[in-house]
């Protein structure tokens, strides 16, 4: 799966333990109602975020995941979470360095034809 958007927050990294660290982010989508999407990066995927800045238009690939926990009163919960596990900049629609088409002289453009007559030049077979 994938969200695209504009990056919008990019926190520092979290050492959660000894052997575990995280990183969040979130962007917002591009659609009548914007989205504000956190998506975490986890262990050596926190820095891949490095190279990104706030208002970046981003792809980001993520995976879903869940899970189940029952707390010490035997209730069971559930709990989601968005992991990305790569992002890439998407290209501006028109960069500025960009190289443009020369407008064709007016010597090469296209005239109507004057003299055409429909019966002459149809060879189709209908």
């Amino acid at each position: 799966m994938e969200v695209t958007g504009k990056v919008k927050v990019i926190n520092a990294a979290q050492q959660v333990s000894a052997s575990f660290k995280k990183r969040e982010m979130v962007v917002t989508t591009d659609e009548q109602y914007p989205q504000h999407i956190m998506i975490e990066f986890t262990q050596d995927k926190c820095d891949l975020l490095d190279s990104y800045r706030v208002g970046e238009a981003v792809k980001v690939s993520i995976n879903l995941r869940g899970r189940e926990w029952v707390n010490p009163q035997g209730e069971t919960k559930y709990f989601n979470s968005i992991q990305g596990w790569r992002i890439e900049r998407l290209q501006a629609e028109a960069p500025a360095g960009a190289p443009q088409m020369p407008p064709m002289p007016a010597s090469e453009a296209f005239e109507p034809v004057s003299n055409f007559k429909e019966e002459e030049h149809d060879d189709l077979p209908f």
